[in-house]
């Protein structure tokens, strides 16, 4: 085993690898996934030198509680997405910059103080074997590597050590409330009138049922203009599907590339990264645009 790689102490509620994706196998059922953040996916690259073609290098992302690691070289590392505190060796280190981690150190990454989800990126990034073009978890699928666990050992890239400055970072704060803009369609036939109505003036709640495949809320039924289901069709990021119940289901990284529920608007794109670090309960409201 190379020593360029870094040991797992503490595994964590749920950390995986992710990069910024796998596109273009839709038709073979395979979703992009990829971090659900990857605004600060790339700013953490560019902090760790990551440059030139590797904004997109593999980091890890945390989720809720964090997670603690025992680099066997020395390593730059930034930690950045959901605010949380950073220790090395016990000692308080800094969040949302590099920091030089010694070879053999603990590297503790704690729970989120806002927000959910947390990234770690290491100068070289994470070299596990790439799956169709991207080292991304998939949780949906199974693609690419396992959830991390205790004991387990992720090899780490060359480092260029090229570090590119970065004055201020523009970190955003988890959201008080989640704004979304929705381009209506292709379904939103399906819906009434007073339900598209609905969507675009009402409040909606993050539910703690949401993962990774999807962000679920809670909040005023959407209901239908006509009975029956539709045979199923592609999905893409970011699509608002409308289940039986009629509380929207907003796709995320690791959603399923078809479904046959109706979908009546997809979010932008732009505005997803948000949805990394919105906790349960965090309102949400939709903003039709053309």
């Amino acid at each position: 085993m190379t020593d360029r790689a870094v040991a797992v102490v503490r595994a964590g509620a749920l950390t995986t690898v992710q990069d910024l994706g796998r596109t273009g196998y839709a038709h073979l059922g395979v979703p992009r996934s990829g971090a659900l953040d990857p605004g600060a996916v790339r700013l953490l690259n560019r902090l760790v030198g990551n440059v030139a073609g590797s904004e997109g290098a593999a980091v890890l992302e945390t989720t809720v509680d964090g997670c603690a690691l025992r680099p066997r070289c020395a390593v730059t590392v930034a930690v950045g997405g959901a605010p949380c505190p950073v220790r090395v060796d016990g000692r308080p280190a800094a969040w949302g910059t590099a920091v030089r981690v010694p070879a053999g150190s603990l590297l503790e990454v704690g729970a989120a103080v806002r927000g959910l989800r947390s990234y770690v990126a290491f100068g070289g990034g994470i070299a596990v074997e790439p799956v169709l073009g991207s080292r991304s978890t998939d949780l949906l699928s199974g693609l690419g590597p396992a959830p991390l666990a205790e004991d387990a050992v992720l090899p780490l890239g060359a480092d260029t050590a090229v570090r590119t400055p970065v004055d201020a970072p523009p970190w955003p704060g988890p959201p008080e409330e989640l704004v979304l803009r929705v381009r209506l369609g292709p379904r939103d036939d399906w819906f009434t009138t007073d339900a598209l109505r609905t969507l675009a003036t009402r409040a909606y709640r993050v539910s703690s049922a949401s993962n990774r495949i999807g962000l679920r809320l809670e909040g005023p039924a959407l209901d239908r203009a006509r009975p029956g289901e539709l045979a199923s069709e592609g999905m893409v990021l970011g699509a608002v599907q409308v289940p039986p119940d009629g509380c929207p289901v907003v796709f995320l990284a690791d959603h399923p590339t078809t479904g046959g529920y109706p979908v009546v608007g997809v979010v932008r794109e732009a505005d997803l990264g948000a949805v990394a670090q919105a906790v349960p309960g965090t309102p949400v409201r939709f903003v039709p645009v053309r």
